[in-house]
This record gives structure tokens, C-alpha cells and sequence, in this order.
């Protein structure tokens, strides 16, 4: 078992810098929706808050040279954002 290391500094709301043993990153995002940039590529990271369900994207410089992009990342989001707003108001 391999020892890590990881530290998540809150800079602003919704802005995260993120240090680890590989390197370091930036997440943008709120509750439901994240985006993080780092050497690996974007990782955008959809879910509805207090269910536990999430769908993780990653698009490398790699995959978006070829045309690739997160498979109906468009749809999670929507259902991010409605399953947020339905949680803040009940």
C-alpha cells in the first residue's frame, strides 16, 4: 500500500487549488459541478448533490485533438443544475 498525499486550499468560492504528490491543479465549480484543469487534461465532474450519483469526464490534450469530448456532458449538467435547484428549495 503506497503512501499519498493530498491537499485541497480554497482560494475563492468555487475556486480550489489542489496539491498532490504528482503534481498541482485547479478545480472550478459549486455543489453539483466541477471543472478541474490540470497536467493531465480537464476533468468535469457533473452529479446530483446528496444522491451519491456523478458522471466523471476527462478529456486529454490528446482525446480533444482527435474530436473526443465527455459523451452528453451537456445532459448531466442539466440534470446537476435542476437536481440543485430542486434540493435548495425543499
Amino acid at each position: 500500500m503506497g503512501l499519498r498525499y493530498r491537499r485541497r486550499i480554497s482560494i475563492l468560492p468555487g475556486l480550489r487549488l489542489n496539491v498532490s504528490r504528482s503534481g498541482i491543479s485547479t478545480s472550478i465549480g459549486r455543489r453539483g459541478l466541477w471543472v478541474t484543469y490540470g497536467r493531465r487534461g480537464r476533468r468535469t465532474t457533473v452529479g446530483l448533490p446528496g444522491s451519491g450519483i456523478s458522471y466523471t469526464s476527462v478529456s486529454t490534450a490528446r482525446s480533444a485533438a482527435r474530436g473526443r469530448s465527455g459523451a452528453a456532458w451537456w445532459l448531466w449538467l442539466a440534470l446537476a443544475l435542476a437536481g440543485g435547484t430542486y434540493l435548495s428549495r425543499h
